[in-house]
């Protein structure tokens, strides 16, 4: 491990157990940050029709502002705006630069300078701390799902592994304070957003857009042709894929890393019981920082946990295991059969973060027990979708019409 890796791993340690540390150093950090944005330049003028594009703090290419985005370059209204689109490693995106595309580097010198002087700000995930809009910039929080598991405000549950309660609230009503709009795909997460950034309280409610996730739309306009290519494309026609999506724990963080991830699967048993007929295909979630080694199930296991557009995934299975992770609720759109492996569902539930609906609801059955996965598997993976099945996509899905980023970008753009 090197010096700077020893370094950061103390420095988290230290943080883990402090809490008045990890305050301290945290508010260290964003004022230096903010003093940096400040000094850098001078601040320029608000470009009226340049859009600032970022997804879980530069990490990718995807979800809501992916769909914003790609809308606003093919519409012939918006020809005349202008893109900018930040990432940690700006090497790996650099065929999204165009005429009308800027790409920069997260946290660099040139991103301040697009942040300060972009008209609207289009993010799924918190923007830092550091960073706040100016007074005529509109920043869009799209987030990324419709929620399963509680969040902010409404944790009643243990503290994770880097923030107390009372941490975790102070980040959402700092991000309240800042966005203009969040968007929102039902009634129901409308109303767990509300409670969750406290916007009731702080008379913010007119900031939701329910207008359905643009992320969706893609879901919803994609032809049997069309999917048939995708998997073909991927290599896995003629296969009945599976899609295992598991989510992160609180608890499982590793200092100087981040959150890591044990896969509860025995593959080596669904392999002997599903064979050759089968592909799955493994995505962690991004928050997880270790990387996963299947070379023994080669053939039968593929990590596409780096692979940007989980839509392509949704669209190439014919079936999704996840267990808390909110990716269910986009897959329903597409009405093909889901199993939760909840191998931790107490401990889940009692101790870590408790649920916002009634597990009852879920559109697929709830396995407890690896070893029976292989056999609900070959019990649903051609099962159509049902009477409750239908009542889930009315209930958590009903503005999913592949009309959604029209409707979203008319609230935005026209205010």
């Amino acid at each position: 491990m090197s010096i700077g890796k020893k370094i950061k791993k103390k420095i988290f340690d230290i943080a883990k157990k402090n809490k008045t540390f990890r305050i301290a150093a945290r508010r260290s950090r964003d004022m230096l940050y903010h003093a940096k944005m400040v000094l850098d330049e001078p601040i320029g003028r608000v470009d009226e029709k340049k859009v600032y594009f970022q997804t879980f703090s530069g990490r990718g290419y995807s979800d809501s502002p992916k769909a914003i985005y790609e809308y606003m370059m093919a519409a012939p209204e918006y020809r005349d705006y202008s893109f900018v689109w930040s990432f940690k490693e700006p090497v790996n995106f650099q065929f999204l630069e165009n005429e009308r595309t800027k790409i920069v580097k997260f946290r660099s010198k040139e991103d301040n300078k697009e942040l300060r002087t972009a008209k609207y700000w289009i993010s799924n995930y918190r923007m830092l701390d550091h960073q706040h809009p100016r007074k005529k910039q509109v920043y869009v929080q799209c987030w990324h799902g419709t929620p399963l598991k509680r969040l902010g405000y409404d944790l009643i549950k243990s503290d994770n592994s880097m923030n107390s309660l009372e941490e975790i609230r102070e980040k959402y009503r700092t991000d309240a304070a800042k966005f203009s709009y969040i968007i929102s795909p039902s009634p129901f997460t409308t109303e767990k957003f509300t409670t969750a950034w406290n916007l009731e309280e702080t008379g913010q409610t007119h900031k939701i857009i329910e207008e359905g996730y643009p992320r969706n739309d893609r879901l919803i306009n994609t032809t049997p042709e069309e999917r048939k290519a995708l998997r073909e494309k991927k290599g896995v026609e003629g296969k009945k894929v599976i899609l295992y999506a598991p989510t992160w724990r609180d608890n499982q963080h590793t200092s100087g890393e981040g959150y890591t991830y044990k896969s509860e699967v025995d593959f080596d048993k669904l392999y002997s019981d599903l064979g050759d007929e089968y592909i799955i295909l493994f995505r962690a979630h991004y928050l997880v920082a270790n990387s996963f080694d299947f070379d023994r199930y080669k053939g039968f296991v593929r990590d596409v946990s780096g692979y940007n557009e989980i839509n392509d995934l949704y669209i190439v299975s014919d079936i999704l295991i996840t267990d808390y992770s909110s990716v269910f609720f986009d897959f329903a759109n597409l009405r093909k059969p889901m199993i939760f492996y909840m191998y931790d569902l107490e401990e889940y539930a009692n101790e870590l973060r408790g649920f916002y609906i009634d597990l009852e609801e879920l559109p697929g059955p709830i396995i407890t027990d690896g070893a029976l996965l292989a056999e609900e598997i070959r019990k649903c993976v051609d099962k159509k979708a049902d009477e409750k099945y239908e009542r889930f996509c009315k209930k958590y899905n009903p503005k999913d019409d592949g009309k959604a980023t029209q409707r979203v970008l008319k609230k935005i753009i026209n205010g």
